[in-house]
């Protein structure tokens, strides 16, 4: 409700890549924090973004963005 603040930890760029350590926190509509950790690697051509990868806590997002909700036989 309040929106969402990332903090970028650190960067390190080498070559066509640019590696970021980011962090989120936020307060979800359920009144849980939010809060996870991220590794963002992107690949650049021309000054453009070409490649972008995404690393994070995929069951925090489970657990406080999708309420919990897993597919059926899943644990």
């Amino acid at each position: 409700p309040e929106g969402i603040t990332f903090t970028i930890h650190g960067m390190t760029a080498e070559g066509d890549r640019v590696a970021v350590e980011a962090e989120s926190l936020g307060r979800h509509v359920s009144g849980k924090m939010y809060n996870n950790k991220y590794h963002f690697l992107a690949q650049l051509r021309d000054g453009k973004i070409t490649r972008w990868t995404e690393y994070c806590d995929t069951e925090l997002i489970t657990d406080i963005l999708c309420g919990g909700q897993r597919p059926e036989g899943t644990a």
